[in-house]
């Protein structure tokens, strides 16, 4: 009994000392938690400024590492973009994909934002040269008020070699005014451009409308001006053997505005009117009829060489429709072929064949009557008319050869041209123009 009683008072006693040192421990860390507090105070109170600002200036820098890394994935994905564009110049397809894909992944709009950004430096460009030339306009002006012919001809050369030295450097033929929501035709190369102005000009050479395509702008005015277009143009005006625009022109469009050739976009038109005096009436005998009588010769002429002739009296709208077609559908539509030498042109005409059933008696009316076989020769001359070049043809000789069944041939000869017949105008057609079938080649 006396043990148990002694275990339980030193136990008793022990339990007594840990309350005491465990109050004292707590005792120690609350003042330390106070001289901490006040300790944080003070320099809270002595700085405060000093600690906003490191926390600005490390949020700064988390931002300015964020916008150096994203700068740094788009420079890679569009050094991955160019270097695709290089494979794929080269032949090496699977390289140039595996490139593309790298870039996509880095950044997915990578091509539209290559796009943008050589559309602001070209531009830059663009504004920097119009600037360029406006200096040296004023100062061309101020300089050279008065200045030759032969001194114009040459700023017109040097304008055209600048303006070519500036579409080269920029590497783009024109520029939109106002931003595109699709593809605009600043886009294409100058290969397709082209090639779309052969189709614009066609077998029928219609170079009026290559005209007006140049006054868009400085860009398509060298597209225009494509010395390959103009050659093809002379060649189908003059043949092969044109030979070339050196030492008379001073190039191939020279040669084919000065030297004189036919037109193609319209056709040309001759009015003859004359009186022809009536029979007298039963009733009066001393009343005489006189007619005035009117009509029109159109002539249509095509590059390859092939001509058509129509005599009538229709209206003028009804009787260039029917010389539309290079095959004609009227049967009164003379077709011949013409040949051009220096500025006169020579044609060859004959009646369509017309394939009908013929029945006996017809027969018989055709062995009785032989009409023969007729074929006209006309020669003109190419003229200027009112500042129009190649815009009149004037009479020079007309002559009818008829062939016979039974081998005989006979020659009519038309003289005395001197206002006998009112010479050919030219005038345009638009309906010829409308369509194309086919590029200049």
């Amino acid at each position: 009994m006396s043990n148990i009683g002694g275990t339980s008072n030193d136990s008793d006693e022990g339990g007594d000392d840990q309350e005491a040192s465990s109050f004292s421990n707590e005792h120690n860390v609350e003042d330390a938690l106070t001289s901490f507090r006040e300790q944080w105070q003070r320099e809270l109170e002595l700085s405060p400024k000093r600690d906003t600002s490191k926390t600005h200036s490390t949020w700064s820098v988390n931002t300015e590492e964020f916008k150096d890394d994203s700068q740094s994935i788009e420079n890679k994905a569009k050094n991955l973009f160019l270097k695709g564009v290089e494979h794929e110049q080269n032949g090496k397809l699977y390289e140039a994909i595996q490139s593309y894909k790298r870039a996509v992944q880095l950044v997915p709009d990578i091509e539209f934002r290559l796009y943008d950004s050589t559309k602001i430096k070209t531009r830059e460009r663009f504004e920097s040269d119009d600037n360029l030339e406006s200096i040296e306009n004023d100062a061309r002006n101020t300089d050279n008020n008065e200045e030759d012919e032969e001194e114009e001809d040459k700023d017109e050369r040097d304008l055209f070699v600048k303006l070519s030295r500036i579409i080269n450097r920029n590497q783009c033929v024109c520029f939109p005014q106002f931003e595109q929501m699709t593809t605009h035709i600043s886009a294409l190369p100058m290969e397709i451009i082209l090639y779309i102005l052969r189709w614009v000009v066609s077998l029928e050479l219609d170079l009026r409308s290559l005209e007006m395509f140049s006054k868009v702008c400085r860009g398509f005015y060298i597209s225009a001006r494509d010395p390959e277009i103009w050659r093809l143009a002379c060649i189908r005006v003059w043949g092969v053997n044109c030979g070339t625009y050196y030492p008379k022109y001073q190039s191939w469009r020279d040669m084919y505005v000065q030297r004189p050739r036919l037109r193609y976009n319209g056709c040309y038109i001759s009015k003859t009117s004359y009186i022809r005096q009536g029979e007298n009436s039963f009733q009066d005998q001393f009343y005489k009829h006189w007619h005035l009588v009117e009509y029109f010769r159109y002539l249509r002429f095509f590059p390859e060489g092939r001509v058509l002739m129509l005599t009538s009296t229709d209206e003028a709208q009804i009787s260039v429709n029917s010389l539309k077609n290079r095959i004609p559908r009227n049967s009164s539509v003379l077709i011949g072929h013409y040949r051009l030498c220096d500025n006169c042109v020579t044609l060859v005409l004959k009646r369509q064949d017309t394939k009908t059933n013929n029945t006996s008696r017809r027969r018989r009316r055709e062995a009785l009557h032989d009409s023969g076989e007729q074929t006209f020769h006309a020669e003109f001359e190419i003229q200027n008319h009112h500042r129009r070049i190649n815009s009149q043809l004037s009479w020079i000789r007309y002559n009818i050869f008829t062939v016979y069944r039974n081998g005989q041939e006979s020659c009519d000869n038309a003289m005395n041209f001197n206002g006998r017949y009112p010479p050919f105008k030219f005038s345009r057609v638009k309906s010829y123009t409308q369509e194309s079938e086919a590029p200049l080649q």
